[in-house]
């Protein structure tokens, strides 16, 4: 009686471990049975942005475009604030997150990440007629200094690290940050690059970049859905290759050390 007990215990476990593994590569069969590639983008510059046509462009457009003409599917893009992106795809509303996302252990805890697709980093955009006076970094971190940053991203998680003394003011979209430390607003803007040099380069009178180097460097990746280990295989294996073939190298030159994309977008 026992041994029988056991022995159905037994097949309830292995037919348990089966149903898992076999749910863990839904994901990738799911896309490629489906035609379809689900992509949560978030408006960032380069990285997406809004084209003359109403349509998407930028870094992570064509990197989702390659990687779907790669699995033989179609993109289908879908636009999200920034708060949103990671409960979306955790929820499964999109397969893959393609974002110019830092790795980060936080963000590891709810999604997991492909490799490094892509390197960036924090740097720093400074009004210029409100930090005329300051001459040195760490004068910006002080009780009267006020930095702006984008909630939920990079910036907004390592900013009250670097700046441990400043106002940390947090906006939900790029736009209005960018606006802030134009009007004054704010003494500084800390985002992902190359959004800070791109402002300085569009209004030099009124702002500047103090900085010669990423305050901070991170990695880029994408996020999908934990447990879904056929599918982050894949990515990796995607990454990979197009790391070899330069092809990643050569799109991430062309969007962010050049301004050659400004034809096609509206900016």
């Amino acid at each position: 009686m026992f041994t029988t007990a056991k022995s159905i215990v037994w097949l309830f476990i292995v037919s348990l471990v089966l149903v898992v593994a076999n749910a863990r590569a839904d994901a990738l069969e799911d896309i490629l049975k489906r035609g379809t590639l689900r992509v949560g983008v978030s408006l960032f510059t380069p990285w997406t942005i809004q084209n003359k046509k109403g349509g998407l462009s930028g870094f992570e457009i064509d990197v989702a475009n390659k990687l779907a003409e790669d699995m033989g599917v179609k993109p289908e893009y879908k636009i999200y604030v920034w708060d949103d992106i990671i409960p979306a795809v955790m929820n499964g509303e999109i397969d893959i997150i393609a974002g110019g996302m830092a790795i980060t252990p936080k963000r590891a805890l709810k999604i997991d990440f492909s490799q490094p697709y892509a390197d960036s980093g924090l740097s720093l955009v400074t009004n210029t007629g409100k930090t005329r006076d300051i001459k040195r970094l760490e004068e910006l971190n002080q009780k009267t200094i006020t930095i702006a940053v984008i909630s939920k991203t990079a910036a907004n998680e390592l900013a009250p690290r670097l700046f441990n003394k400043s106002t940390i003011k947090v906006f939900d979209t790029t736009k209005e940050a960018q606006q802030a430390v134009l009007n004054g607003e704010v003494h500084a803007w800390l985002a992902s690059m190359p959004q800070p040099e791109f402002l300085a380069l569009e209004h030099p009178e009124k702002v500047d970049l103090p900085l010669a180097k990423p305050l901070m460097p991170y990695k880029a990746g994408f996020g999908i859905k934990k447990g879904e280990q056929e599918w982050l295989n894949f990515l990796n294996s995607w990454v990979t290759a197009r790391q070899a073939d330069m092809w990643l190298s050569a799109t991430h030159k062309h969007w962010f050390q050049s301004l050659q994309w400004r034809k096609e977008s509206k900016q």
